[in-house]
């Protein structure tokens, strides 16, 4: 399975990408060893994702997802809730 995810910042920004791991790639982010962006504002956790069967679909999510606005991803997460990998 493929995902389109938001991470929340440290600061309260958000960071969009694609993974085929889920948890392995939220570990990565918050070892600093994840996007540039995200290894200035640990820790990160999983605010939102949505699972796609290809990849290519996942990666195209993914670019409409970072031209939300910051309020409009805030919107689309307030309306999920995920399962948090830290708390089990």
């Amino acid at each position: 399975m493929n995902y389109a995810y938001i991470l929340e910042c440290a600061d309260g920004t958000y960071y969009s990408g694609w993974t085929n791991d889920l948890e392995k790639r939220l570990k990565t982010h918050n070892e600093g060893k994840g996007g540039k962006y995200t290894r200035a504002r640990l820790p990160v956790k999983l605010a939102y994702y949505e699972e796609f069967p290809t990849k290519e679909e996942a990666m195209s999510r993914e670019w409409h997802l970072k031209q939300l606005t910051h309020h409009q991803k805030k919107e689309l997460i307030s309306k999920l809730k995920i399962w948090d990998f830290d708390k089990g």
